[in-house]
């Protein structure tokens, strides 16, 4: 399967080539503008350059063994500890040289660069007993799958500052398949964890790495501010492997995604922000993130989500120069009553779905809740999106946007769309409850719901209503 997925990669070499090239400088200083009636994020000053460290170690210099079958947690241990008492002095960077280094979870530590070398792969060690419980996030109420306590990730990181993860593409490798199993045999009683988990911390730079095969979400940052995250590949089964979101960011701001290629068991990005009434107490958004300059495949949920935990709001958020290829969904929002928080101020920018069954979905009911303490009349606020220039071929439903009376979908924009389609009956541009505009002469021809303009802004028809149901789940 694994080879599946570089031939895949291959294929779309010349793609992901050309789309990170247009990629403008990095950067972290971000504003919401509104600009010719979308809301868009502007940025203003440049990213800073992960700074050399004055120390460097080699995992072999604590004990560390590469042979795949000597576990080099204590070796990781004592790299760490070495690392942290050079906080003061600008801290320090731990090489993984080649080879395989069987592990189990460790800690990182601020003002540390992890270095993994060419053809270095860190292996995660797959019997549970090694991986530590922690707490559950405070905005989930408890570990996401089950009750109580949660395992932690393979690298984890708690308050911390300046942490940078990179190399020259060396691998991170979860070895997840049994968790896949023992979660489809029910046979976990605890969540499972992550491959790297940020908690609680700013100034993070994850970049020129691999990773395979996480357990469960491979890049959590979870309440960090100041992230960037570049030139990674995220690999796992497109079947068979749940829940193996690529990156989530959970309650986190000023965050840059670029210049990655995404090809996993479940969303690619999902953007999150707490679960019902716990992520509405903790009231932590996320905002001001940047996602360009991507390829992405998800053929069980979406190129990139937002939600369904959202319940600490989500807004201001760019995601451009995307193309999302042999998947089941493109860009999707989900949310449910419950929920409450927000989606607000997105722009989406230069989209090309190929062969996707459903390019842009809004669903509103997706009734999955953490117990049964929320708030029924905790309506979440979905309006200000805009989609502009969206293209694409081989896509069975272009547009599904699924608002309700309790959630209706507000001011939402699309211009310069044209999508080949391979359905070719009615009800390919679907709508319930939308309010909102087209402007210019889009393909498929929009539903009734939303207002006509042309391209110089004059109002050419109002919308027959705005609560014209048109979704058809059946296809």
């Amino acid at each position: 399967m694994v080879a599946n997925f570089t031939l895949g990669f291959a294929s779309h070499r010349t793609l992901f080539t050309v789309l990170w090239i247009v990629g403008f400088v990095s950067l972290f200083a971000w504003q919401r503008n509104l600009i010719d009636g979308f809301w868009a994020v502007r940025v203003d000053s440049e990213m800073e350059i992960p700074v050399l460290r004055p120390v460097v170690f080699n995992l072999t210099d604590f004990g560390g063994v590469g042979d795949g079958r000597t576990l080099n947690t204590a070796a990781f241990e004592k790299a760490v500890a070495a690392i942290a008492k050079l906080r003061g002095k600008g801290g320090g960077q731990l090489n993984v040289p080649a080879g395989e280094w069987l592990t189990g979870p460790f800690n990182v530590t601020s003002h540390m660069t992890l270095f993994l070398a060419e053809n270095a792969v860190i292996l995660a060690i797959q019997d549970e007993k090694y991986w530590p419980l922690m707490s559950p996030l405070p905005s989930y109420g408890y570990g996401r799958e089950h009750h109580g306590p949660r395992y932690g990730s393979l690298i984890h990181g708690q308050h911390l500052k300046d942490v940078v993860i990179t190399g020259h593409n060396g691998t991170i490798d979860g070895q997840g398949e049994v968790w896949w199993q023992k979660h489809r045999q029910r046979a976990l009683n605890y969540t499972r964890g992550p491959l790297v988990q940020i908690m609680w911390s700013s100034d993070i730079h994850i970049s020129n790495i691999t990773l395979r095969n996480s357990p469960f979400w491979n890049i959590h940052p979870y309440d960090c501010k100041n992230i960037t995250i570049t030139y990674v590949t995220i690999l796992a089964p497109i079947y068979g492997a749940p829940n193996t979101d690529g990156i989530d960011p959970d309650s986190c701001e000023n965050v840059l995604i670029e210049n990655c290629y995404i090809s996993v068991g479940d969303d690619g990005i999902a953007i999150k922000s707490g679960w019902d009434q716990y992520g509405i107490a903790y009231g932590q958004p996320s905002t001001n993130i940047v996602m360009r300059n991507l390829v992405v495949q998800s053929n069980v949920s979406a190129g990139i989500s937002i939600g369904s935990e959202m319940s600490g709001g989500v807004s201001n958020i760019l995601v451009e120069n995307v193309v999302v290829w042999n998947s089941r969904r493109g860009m999707r929002i989900k949310t449910a009553p419950g929920r409450g928080g927000y989606v607000q101020h997105i722009t989406y920018r230069n989209l090309v779905f190929d062969n996707v069954r459903v390019g842009i979905i809004m669903k509103t009911d997706y009734n999955e809740h953490a117990d049964d303490g929320y708030d029924r009349k905790a309506f979440p606020i979905i309006r200000n999106i805009s989609f502009i220039g969206v293209h694409g071929r081989g896509v069975r439903v272009p547009v599904r946007l699924h608002g309700s009376d309790d959630i209706p979908l507000r001011n939402i924009t699309f211009k310069d769309m044209s999508v080949g389609i391979t359905y070719k009956k009615k009800h390919i541009f679907q709508c319930a409850y939308v309010q909102g505009r087209v402007i210019g002469d889009i393909f498929p021809a929009p539903c009734d719901n939303l207002d006509r303009y042309d391209e110089q802004g004059n109002l050419i028809k109002r919308s027959i209503s705005q609560n014209i149901t048109d979704v058809d789940y059946d296809f």
